[in-house]
């Protein structure tokens, strides 16, 4: 039996060895007439594997596009054409001006094949699927209509108040809490009371293992696609084992929560109205009953994928804005003395304020800058071969948007690292009162270009996850003083100020200091309404 299991072994790295050959030399043979864009030296049948950074990627995509001064670099992994995209001029030539060829998506074997996140749109191929999921995600969250559950997260943004005013210590749970009770009650109109709900927990753990499992280079599967049928019980082979468990907690995650929103719903206990009620009031009953299965899939799929996208990218700003305001109390002040002349006295802010706070605005939007919750966005594929600024693009090319770089492109952000809302803004002075008077700096490039995608892939719950991120913030900014956090002694402790890097760029775990202003934010927190309506 040890023979047999040797042999088998010996055979299966064989063919393995030999498919990875022969795959390798019929990608490499293209119309090799113009050149691939610069990047590393290529070694022969593995390429550029044993360069492909695994850690902080975009920070070497970054310096590789300055040493081969090309703003698209290349490389090859194992037959795999990458095409790294460093700046936003060369992002938008190819995802946007070219979307008709660039808006499909890779294998992503790993995670699509064999964890079983092949139903969510961001990570779809581009098709028919596609396009009906984004028709119903459109249909409720274009911009007018995602103001209908403006109340929900305003309500939910004052529950965070509270938790924040009774337990400061937690204030990342509490982030947490805030925005996976949020997108629950507006995906599914299922109302959560406590951070242990299971369906926000199930999704936090689901999005732990996809962050791992997207990172380009984690998982070999992904550039040899060949290894998805080694069993599991193969040396190496415990990718197959953590993809069968991570694909429970993914289809869970999917099917639980829908499963008993659609029960309160038939029942008529359901207490809010949702994206899901929504779309199921919108059935044809005279469909035919398979016509209603299908629609009923999508949804299906269409929710899900609202509760998977805002999820950890809005906790990562939210929490990112924390840190932010440690690192500059100033623009903490600055912001404050916006908010308290402009709000009436019993006020908190609220959507209709946004206009008017342009301080607060600038904040959002260096925090979206500073650090970027997907340095890279989830890959492109193009499906046609393109040439663009003397190069060849080969079709089936994965196309990855370096995030990072753009927004810390010093052309555009003098002093990148540095927090400054200051750069989003134009100072005066107000002539009746001497005070400083801000405005935006409409001549300064929005990281909005880039953190929300591209083209026909751009981020189409965007305008919910914006409003979630902005009333958070302006609401913490007028009732918070936020510092860093104080030892036994009474020492101020300074942050590490480590991320995590993965799919999504989230700050390791940090404490701070966060006391109400004053009494009287103190009494504006209490007065508020708790989650019973």
């Amino acid at each position: 039996m040890t023979t047999l299991r040797s042999c088998t072994n010996l055979l299966l790295v064989g063919g393995v060895l030999s498919f990875t050959f022969l795959y390798a030399t019929l990608r490499k043979k293209r119309n090799n007439s113009l050149p691939l864009p610069p990047g590393p030296k290529k070694l022969p049948l593995i390429g550029n594997l044993l360069d492909f950074p695994t850690n902080f990627e975009w920070e070497t995509y970054a310096r590789w596009s300055k040493e081969y001064d090309s703003d698209i670099i290349h490389l090859d992994v194992a037959g795999n054409s990458i095409v790294v995209l460093n700046t936003i001029e060369s992002s938008i030539d190819l995802l946007d001006k070219r979307s008709s060829i660039y808006s499909s998506r890779p294998r992503m074997v790993m995670v699509k094949e064999l964890m079983g996140w092949d139903w969510v749109l961001g990570m779809m191929a581009y098709g028919d699927e596609w396009r009906a999921i984004r028709k119903l995600f459109n249909q409720e969250f274009h911009q007018a209509a995602a103001a209908r559950f403006q109340p929900r997260e305003l309500k939910r943004t004052h529950i965070l108040l509270q938790q924040l005013l009774a337990h400061p210590e937690g204030f990342l749970d509490h982030v947490r809490y805030l925005v996976g009770s949020s997108i629950l009650e507006v995906a599914y109109g299922l109302r959560s009371t406590s951070s242990n709900d299971p369906y926000i927990t199930t999704a936090e753990g689901a999005l732990a293992a996809l962050a791992v499992a997207a990172t380009p280079g984690a998982f070999m599967v992904d550039a040899i696609p060949i290894l998805k049928y080694v069993p599991e019980w193969f040396p190496g082979a415990g990718f197959q084992r953590k993809a069968r468990e991570w694909k429970q907690l993914a289809l869970a995650m999917r099917d639980k929560p829908f499963e008993e929103a659609t029960k309160r719903i038939s029942e008529g206990t359901i207490p809010y109205p949702s994206f899901l009620s929504y779309s199921l009031d919108k059935l044809d009953p005279n469909s035919p009953e398979k016509d209603k299965a299908e629609a009923r899939r999508l949804i299906q799929a269409t929710t899900a994928t609202m509760f998977a996208g805002g999820t950890d990218t809005t906790w990562a700003s939210i929490s990112t804005f924390f840190l932010a305001m440690i690192a500059n109390p100033a623009a903490q002040q600055a912001a404050q003395a916006e908010l308290d002349a402009f709000l009436a006295p019993g006020e908190l802010p609220s959507f209709r304020d946004e206009k008017s706070l342009p301080y607060v605005n600038a904040i959002v939007k260096e925090v979206y800058r500073w650090k970027p919750v997907t340095p890279l966005a989830i890959p492109h594929l193009n499906t046609e071969e393109d040439v663009y600024k003397g190069y060849r693009i080969p079709a089936g090319s994965i196309i990855m948007p370096n995030v990072w770089a753009i927004l810390y492109d010093e052309s555009k952000y003098p002093n990148p690292h540095i927090f400054d809302p200051t750069r989003f803004l134009l100072k005066d002075t107000d002539p009746n009162t001497g005070a400083d008077k801000w405005s935006i700096n409409t001549s300064v490039q929005d990281p909005d270009v880039a953190i929300f995608g591209f083209g026909r892939r751009i981020c189409p719950g965007k305008y919910m996850a914006h409003s979630t991120v902005w009333v958070a913030i302006a609401s913490i900014l007028a009732t918070f003083d936020i510092g860093k956090a104080r030892d036994d002694q009474g020492r101020e402790v300074e942050p590490s100020y480590e991320y995590v890097s993965a799919l999504g760029y989230l700050p390791k775990p940090f404490k701070a200091t966060i006391n109400p202003r004053n009494q009287y934010a103190e009494s504006l927190i209490m007065a508020t309404e708790g989650i019973d309506d």
